[in-house]
């Protein structure tokens, strides 16, 4: 068996007791559902689900997109957030 190391963290207590609750659903114990977790990271090279504040929703995207397409085009236009609003009014 592989050498094990301690981690310390908190958690505030209820996201603990419902975290707790989902994994004992699911057939293990916190420390198996962090394990889980740590291997789906390092297999999918980061989080295996899409972390957000509603910053990539389909919208923002493609905005994101057209305005890396302006600039690697060397296409920049510079434009106050009201002219970018009436824009998009248009």
């Amino acid at each position: 068996m592989a050498e094990t190391s301690k981690i310390t963290f908190r958690m505030d207590d209820t996201v603990k007791e419902q975290f707790e609750a989902v994994l004992n659903d699911l057939g293990m114990n916190i420390t198996t559902g962090i394990n889980v977790l740590a291997r789906a990271v390092i297999r999918h090279g980061g989080f295996p689900f899409e972390l957000n504040q509603g910053y990539t929703n389909p919208y923002n995207l493609e905005r994101i997109e057209h305005s890396r397409q302006q600039s690697a085009n060397r296409n920049i236009i510079v434009k106050t957030a009201e002219e970018l609003r009436l824009d998009d009014e248009t």
